[in-house]
C-alpha cells in the first residue's frame, strides 16, 4: 500500500510539473506573441505617423506655406524623388508661367590660383610658394574679354584665389580695366572680399563701395559651400566663417547690389546642415531681397584631400535641387548644374525646380581641376532646352532677357 500512494504521489508531481510546464511554455509563447504583436503593431504606429507628417508636409507646400526647418529636413530625408520632383515642378511653374528657360552667355576668369585658404575640398589652388602658380596680365584679361564678347558674351564672372601679398588697388585696377571693355563684371565672392578686407585694415562695406566705384556691378555667391561653421572648420579653415559669408551679401544688398548664392553639397555636411545653410540664404533673403538665383552643386573629390569620398549621384543630386527649390520660397531662380552633372542630368533638372540653365561657362577652370570636363556651346543649350519643351532665352546676371 505504501508502494502505491508513493507511486500515486510520484505520478500527481510529474503531472503537476508537466503542467506548470507547459503552462509555463504557453505563457512564454503568449508573451512572445503578445511583444511581437506590441512591437508590429509600435512600428504600424510609427509607420502611420510618419505617414501622416510626410502628407501634412505636402498638403502645406501645395498650400504655398512656407516650410520651417524641421519639415523640410523630413522632406529632404525622408520624401520620395518624385514626390519631391512634383512638388518642385509646381512651384517652379507657378513662378515662371511661361514655358521659358534662361541662360546667360559668361566666361568664368580665374584671374589667379595662388591661394593662402588651401581649401581641402579645391583641387584648383597653389600655394604661395609653389612656382606653377600664377597671376593672369591684363593682356591675358583682354584677349579672354574680346573672345567672349565675340561669342556674344554679355558678363565676365571674375573669380580666383586669396592672393596674400596683392593690394586692394590692385584689384581696383583690375576691375578699371576689365570696364573698358564695356561688359558686365559679376565678381570676387564674400571670401573674396573679407580677404581684401584683412589686407587693407578697411571694413568689408568700405571695401564694397571701392570695388564698385571701381566697376565691380555683381558679386556671385562662391565660397559658400556649407554655411556652417562645423563644416567650415573642417573643411576650410582659413575662409571666411558662416556669419561673414552672409554680412558681405547684406552689405551688397544694402548697397543696392544683386548678388546670386550657392550650396556645394555632398561632402562632409550632415542634413541638418543642409538645412541650416538653406534657411541661413532664405533669411537674408527676406531682409533684402538681393539674391537673384541660388546655385546648388554636388562636390567633386577627385584630386582633392576627400578623394575618398564617393561621388554624389544624380537621384541625390535631383532631390537637393528639388527641396532648394520648395525651401527658398522667396528666391525666384534656381540654377542647373549642367557642369557638374552633364547635359542629360541638367535637362532633367527642368522638371525638378530648376528654370535656369546657369552659364555657358566658355571657360571653366575650378571644377575641370576636380576631373569634371562638360563642356555646352550656346547652340548645344538652346537645343537641349528646346528639346525638353522649352523655349531658351538668353539673359543678363539680373535675369533681364536679351533681345533676338
Amino acid at each position: 500500500m505504501a508502494s502505491l500512494v508513493l507511486l500515486v504521489i510520484s505520478q500527481r508531481q510529474h503531472t503537476s510539473r508537466t503542467s506548470k510546464t507547459n503552462r509555463t511554455s504557453r505563457t512564454s509563447k503568449t508573451n512572445r506573441t503578445s511583444q511581437t504583436n506590441k512591437t508590429n503593431k509600435t512600428n504600424k504606429t510609427s509607420k502611420t505617423s510618419k505617414t501622416n507628417i510626410m502628407k501634412n508636409i505636402i498638403k502645406k507646400v501645395e498650400s504655398g506655406q512656407r516650410l520651417n526647418a524641421r519639415e523640410g529636413l523630413t522632406l529632404l530625408r525622408d520624401g520620395d524623388l518624385y514626390q519631391l520632383g512634383g512638388l518642385a515642378d509646381t512651384i517652379r511653374r507657378g513662378l515662371h508661367p511661361e514655358p521659358v528657360v534662361t541662360y546667360v552667355v559668361d566666361r568664368n576668369i580665374n584671374y589667379t590660383d595662388i591661394c593662402i585658404s588651401a581649401c581641402k575640398f579645391c583641387a584648383f589652388y597653389k600655394a604661395p610658394e609653389d612656382e606653377r602658380g600664377s597671376v593672369l596680365t591684363f593682356a591675358e584679361l583682354g584677349k579672354k574679354i574680346e573672345e567672349t564678347k565675340a561669342l556674344g558674351g554679355t558678363q565676365i564672372l571674375l573669380q580666383g584665389g586669396l592672393h596674400p601679398d596683392k593690394p586692394l588697388e590692385f584689384y581696383e585696377e583690375m576691375l578699371r580695366f576689365i570696364k573698358g571693355y564695356n561688359i558686365h563684371i559679376h565678381g570676387f565672392s564674400p571670401p573674396e572680399i573679407c580677404h581684401f578686407a584683412t589686407l587693407s585694415g578697411l571694413s568689408v562695406r568700405e571695401v564694397i563701395v571701392r570695388l564698385r566705384q571701381a566697376g565691380l556691378d555683381s558679386i556671385p555667391g562662391g565660397g559658400a559651400e556649407i554655411l556652417a561653421d562645423r563644416v567650415r572648420q573642417e573643411t576650410a579653415p582659413r575662409k571666411c566663417s558662416a556669419d561673414a559669408w552672409i554680412a558681405v551679401m547684406e552689405e551688397a544688398h544694402n548697397l543696392g547690389m544683386r548678388t546670386t548664392a550657392t550650396m556645394m553639397f555632398g561632402h562632409i555636411e550632415t542634413l541638418e546642415e543642409r538645412i541650416e545653410h538653406l534657411e541661413r540664404v532664405r533669411n537674408l533673403q527676406d531682409r533684402t531681397k538681393g539674391f537673384t538665383a541660388f546655385i546648388p552643386w554636388p562636390f567633386q573629390p577627385d584630386n582633392t584631400v576627400f578623394a575618398q569620398l564617393p561621388k554624389t549621384t544624380a537621384f541625390s543630386y535631383l532631390k537637393m535641387l528639388a527641396l532648394s527649390r520648395i525651401f527658398l520660397d522667396n528666391i525666384d531662380n534656381i540654377q542647373a548644374s549642367w557642369v557638374t552633372q552633364g547635359p542629360k542630368i541638367a535637362q532633367l533638372s527642368l522638371f525638378f525646380g530648376a528654370n535656369d540653365f546657369g552659364s555657358t561657362m566658355i571657360e571653366e577652370n575650378v571644377v575641370a581641376a576636380a576631373g569634371v570636363s562638360f563642356r555646352l556651346s550656346e547652340e548645344e543649350i538652346r537645343h537641349i532646352v528646346l528639346e525638353a519643351g522649352f523655349a531658351p532665352r538668353q539673359r543678363t546676371m539680373d535675369y533681364t532677357l536679351v533681345a533676338g
